[in-house]
C-alpha cells in the first residue's frame, strides 16, 4: 500500500482514533463509501469546517463486527486526527483505486472485509484541503496540542503538510 510506509503509522494513523475508524469503516462492510457519509456518521459535519477543538464528543455506532468496545457508541478524541487520516486513505485511493482495511489494522480484524473506496464531491476535497491547510499553518491550536509536544505537532503539520501536497498539488 502507497500510504502505509509514506504517512502511515507516521504521525498518520497510529493514535486510537485512528484504529477505531479503521473498524468503523470495515463495520459498513461496503466496497465504497463517501466521505459525506463518514462525515455524517462521526459527527464531522456539525462542526462546520472548524476542526481546532469540540465541545460535543464525536461518536460512531458499530453495528456489524465484534469488537473489543462495552458499547456500540464509540468516541473519537481529536477531530484533526480523523481528517489527516481520511486525507491519506484518500490519498491511498487515488494512487491504489481502493483501501485495504486489513493490512491497516494489522492483520487483526476478526472477520473479512471489503476493500474500501472512499470518494468525495470537489466541496469535500475542498474542505479537506483547507483543513489541512489550516492545521499546517497553526497545530499548536489544535486541541491535539494537549496531548503532544510542540515538537510533535510541528513535526506532523509537516508530514500533513507534504499529504496535503500529493493529495491537492
Amino acid at each position: 500500500m502507497y500510504i502505509e510506509n509514506k504517512y502511515w503509522n507516521n504521525y498518520i494513523g497510529d493514535t486510537d482514533d485512528s484504529l477505531t475508524l479503521v473498524e468503523y469503516l470495515a463495520d459498513k462492510q461496503k466496497e465504497e463509501i463517501s466521505l459525506g457519509e463518514i462525515f455524517s456518521d462521526i459527527g464531522l459535519d456539525k462542526l462546520n469546517g472548524d476542526f481546532r477543538k469540540h465541545d460535543d464528543p464525536l461518536t460512531v455506532v458499530f453495528s456489524n463486527i465484534d469488537s473489543d468496545y462495552d458499547e456500540q457508541y464509540v468516541e473519537f478524541y481529536y477531530a484533526i486526527d480523523l481528517i489527516t487520516d481520511l486525507a491519506a486513505l484518500l490519498l491511498e485511493c487515488k494512487v491504489s483505486g481502493s483501501v485495504n482495511l486489513c493490512k491497516l489494522f494489522g492483520g487483526d480484524l476478526e472477520t473479512a472485509v471489503p476493500d474500501v473506496h472512499i470518494t468525495a464531491t470537489p466541496e469535500e476535497h475542498e474542505l479537506m484541503n483547507k483543513a489541512l491547510k489550516d492545521f499546517v499553518s497553526a497545530p499548536l491550536v489544535y486541541d491535539l496540542s494537549e496531548m503532544c509536544s510542540e515538537e510533535e505537532m510541528l513535526e506532523m503539520a509537516t508530514v500533513c503538510e507534504e499529504l496535503r501536497n500529493e493529495l491537492y498539488g
